[in-house]
């Protein structure tokens, strides 16, 4: 009874008067923050649009934002959206959780529309039963240590920095589950890179991150450490990259943590810029004896990357190695598609520079055969490989890998923010905020990474089957076909032409023979 009356129309009315003078408060303060932004904006002369229209003006700018999120989620078609569309990510998102991928009611994709590529299926398919393994192969057959693997796709250079600690640790253990070799990217081998106990491959960059002396060149000793590593089992030059052909790796200083910068080499919170080539490698004869080098300190398969733009260099590169002998040549090389990367790049490079890998991949497939070079150095494929039907492409045009960043991105989590180079990634892929990080859980992850390598592996045999192929690495260009501009399709053994084994050298013999 005194609890009830102590609370009478006094109490009641102080309420309702604070509860006013509050609202009050809140207004006036709304109100002189409208004003301030008032005059912010009728004052500037930047932004001709808050100059006219301020305060309100400013909603365009969030509008704007906004619509990326829209257009993703509501307005774009499933076959529509760029770099990725819904149905590429939705495969693949599916295939990392190990979910059933089947569709109904027929395809989504335009048949006819140019560039397309279709699978000839054979009317004698191969029986489940008989279908083979994905068989080894043998890169570097000259070196110390040759790399014997059956890995059929892997995982492309994302280095530590550009991508964060848990993303790391996820792709390393994912990759050892898969059976797959994991890239290191530029930065340098990290102990996360180590931990799951996966196939390594170790990217030297053009600044030389982890092998690097005092003055920023190669060092040997820095090399053999490296090497010392049982997991590193090959070493790739990057001369070039898709996101940005002609221009070295670009990390924030955000992103420079005190142990990024202890791996790397270089100062803790200061923007990481690579050169934009190897300031030692000027000429095809510098790359060689690079190579060389790398492969003799360490004793491993050593290739190189690069997106091919001009390729004339690359003729040169060819009858160079026949002068040296073949054991000189590069035991791989990784073409990479100029449409694009995961990592921060001008615009006017990702969206004008290179030839895209549907051009480039072949191309170089048939100047190594021209060459008789085809056997010799290991042609891995990579650019915006992330479903069967394009990893079954590159095979049949003459990959003998292929390799994928995005891919393995999305199988982490990746909504395709396009926050990448921000440090403010929504899953923690890219980011090294430690409380975005905390959504990406690397033994939860690292299991979806190995569901779809694995799911990538399964449905491309199924193409190759379905095509009267034993296993993937016999697709040939025949067996598929390309659409073409008016319709209609022709066998990527019509478009391409391949040339007779060892041309080119037969041509440099005779005009060697022909009197002057």
């Amino acid at each position: 009874m005194l609890e009830n009356e102590s609370i009478g129309p006094g109490f009641l009315l102080d309420t309702l008067m604070f509860m006013s003078a509050l609202l009050i408060l809140v207004l006036g303060l709304g109100i002189l923050y409208i004003a301030i932004l008032y005059i912010i904006d009728v004052t500037q002369t930047k932004q001709a649009i808050r100059r006219n229209y301020p305060v309100v003006g400013r909603l365009r700018y969030f509008f704007e934002h906004l619509g990326q999120f829209f257009r993703q989620y509501f307005f774009a078609m499933d076959r529509e959206e760029l770099p990725f569309n819904r149905a590429e990510r939705s495969w693949v998102y599916r295939a990392a959780k190990n979910l059933d991928n089947t569709v109904a009611f027929g395809s989504t994709r335009n048949m006819h529309s140019e560039g397309n590529v279709l699978f000839v299926n054979c009317p004698f398919p191969v029986l489940g039963k008989d279908a083979a393994s994905v068989g080894n192969v043998i890169i570097g057959e000259y070196c110390k240590k040759p790399y014997v693997t059956r890995s059929l796709f892997n995982i492309s250079g994302m280095s530590y920095g550009a991508i964060s600690r848990p993303a790391v640790q996820a792709l390393s253990n994912g990759a050892r589950m898969a059976g797959c070799w994991l890239n290191t990217g530029e930065g340098g081998l990290s102990p996360y890179h180590l931990e799951g106990g996966c196939d390594l491959v170790y990217q030297i960059g053009t600044a030389k991150y982890g092998v690097r002396d005092e003055a920023g060149k190669l060092s040997e000793e820095q090399l053999r450490q490296v090497a010392a590593h049982e997991q590193v089992r090959m070493f790739e030059i990057k001369l070039s990259q898709g996101a940005k052909p002609g221009k070295g790796g670009i990390l924030p200083g955000g992103k420079v943590t005190a142990e990024i910068a202890a791996i790397r080499g270089i100062p803790e919170g200061e923007d990481s810029i690579s050169p934009n080539r190897h300031e030692d490698i000027n000429s095809t004869e510098d790359l060689l004896n690079m190579l060389d080098r790398v492969r003799q300190v360490t004793g491993k398969p050593t290739g190189f990357k690069c997106v091919v733009g001009a390729y004339g260099w690359l003729e040169e590169l060819f009858g160079a190695i026949h002068q040296r002998g073949i054991e000189k040549a590069p035991d791989f090389i990784t073409i990479d598609s100029a449409t694009g990367g995961s990592g921060a790049a001008p615009m006017s490079l990702i969206d004008y520079v290179g030839l895209p890998i549907s051009e480039s991949l072949p191309m170089v497939a048939d100047m190594l055969i021209k060459y008789n070079l085809k056997h010799r150095i290991k042609l891995i494929a990579s650019g915006k490989l992330i479903t069967p039907g394009e990893v079954a492409w590159a095979l049949c045009v003459g990959a003998d890998f292929v390799v994928s960043a995005r891919g393995f991105m999305f199988a982490l989590g990746c909504i395709q923010a396009l926050q990448c180079n921000r440090n403010t990634c929504p899953t923690g892929v890219t980011t090294h905020n430690k409380k975005l990080q905390k959504g990406l859980v690397p033994g939860e992850k690292a299991v979806r990474v190995s569901n779809y390598c694995g799911n990538m592996v399964h449905e491309v045999g199924v193409i190759a089957h379905s095509c009267g192929v034993l296993e993937p690495r016999q697709l040939k260009r025949f067996h598929a076909r390309i659409v073409l501009d008016n319709g209609r399709s022709v066998s990527l053994d019509e478009l391409y032409h391949v040339p007779v084994a060892g041309a080119a050298l037969a041509d440099s013999q005779n005009n060697r023979d022909v009197p002057s």
